[in-house]
């Protein structure tokens, strides 16, 4: 099948690699280049650099809507399908309604439920058990297409968003072939979307900030569902100090006793800084001060002495 593909992060590397193995993708869409980093060198997007490996033409539209030159671009080349995998645009109805198969996006949650731009994360720091990919029909609405196929992938109990983005990074490209392998075959049945749903909204690097109030359990998610970025943190004595692993200690002990105020460190131990909680104590076994590399627990202490009744400040 004659395509065109359209993504911008890493997240999308796979699906395209998937595809040139088994169609001819006449053309790549992505983002623009952009200057990152310290040094604020310009640097391409992933699917960019993966297209240029292949010899596939990149594009990069500012914009897509509106842009008449570009549309024509999309006519001369005349795919059967466009495949979509975190472009980051909305396409409008000129070039949703150009294909004959129509513009299928890979999705990183299992549709209805997390609709957005992050639901890696957010199933993650919802307590989700289980999540996937979902390939569907795009329309002029965010993430609300008639759904096609879809793989469940399992959340472990220690699943970090970074780790639970590679899977479904990986799982993109097994099942888009499979869709496309349905739709030339007529297999595959529409399925409107209906039942449950949620936005996963895109993440800022205020949502971080450690609220302590908040339960132990719900503190611990928001940890791992925010690591590698942009990860959750905290001050402490005038200084930021990022969270990288943590653990829930359960029952604080504290039954008819005047518990602590959320934040304040209840215990240290050799590898851990107990904290309580507005439920509950949290562990923090790994961590990161500012303007130095990750490091566990014990590292820390015996570079950062802290004592029961110091206060993280959120």
């Amino acid at each position: 099948m004659k395509l065109v593909f359209m993504g911008t992060p890493e997240f999308s590397v796979p699906s395209l690699e998937a595809l040139v193995g088994g169609h001819e993708v006449a053309a790549v869409v992505t983002q623009p280049d952009k200057r990152k980093g310290r040094g604020k060198e310009m640097q391409m997007p992933p699917v960019k650099e993966a297209a240029l490996a292949h010899g596939i033409p990149v594009f990069q539209p500012e914009r897509i809507r509106g842009n008449a030159e570009f549309l024509e671009i999309l006519r001369g080349i005349r795919p059967a399908a466009i495949v979509v995998a975190a472009f980051g645009q909305l396409l409008p109805k000129e070039v949703l309604t150009l294909p004959e198969y129509g513009c299928i996006n890979i999705h990183a949650s299992l549709l209805p439920k997390y609709r957005g731009a992050a639901p890696i994360q957010w199933a993650v720091i919802d307590g989700e058990r289980e999540t996937g990919i979902t390939t569907m029909y795009m329309e002029e609405g965010l993430d609300t297409g008639d759904m096609l196929l879809k793989t469940v992938i399992p959340i472990e109990a220690d699943e970090t968003g970074g780790s639970l983005h590679d899977k479904l990074a990986a799982a993109g490209g097994p099942l888009i072939l499979e869709t496309l392998a349905g739709l030339l075959e007529g297999t595959i049945r529409r399925v409107p979307q209906t039942g449950e749903t949620c936005y996963a909204r895109m993440l800022t690097k205020a949502m971080g900030r450690v609220d302590w109030s908040m339960s132990a359990a719900a503190i611990e998610r928001l940890v791992r569902g925010l690591s590698p970025w942009p990860g959750t943190y905290s001050r402490l004595g005038g200084r930021t100090v990022k969270f990288w692993r943590t653990k829930v200690c359960g029952d604080d002990g504290f039954s008819g006793k005047e518990k602590p105020a959320p934040g304040t460190v209840a215990a240290v131990t050799k590898d851990a800084i107990i904290i309580q909680t507005g439920d509950g104590l949290l562990a923090v076994k790994e961590l990161q001060p500012e303007g130095k590399k990750r490091m566990d627990a014990g590292a820390f202490l015996r570079g950062y002495p802290l004592r029961v009744g110091d206060k993280m400040e959120g």
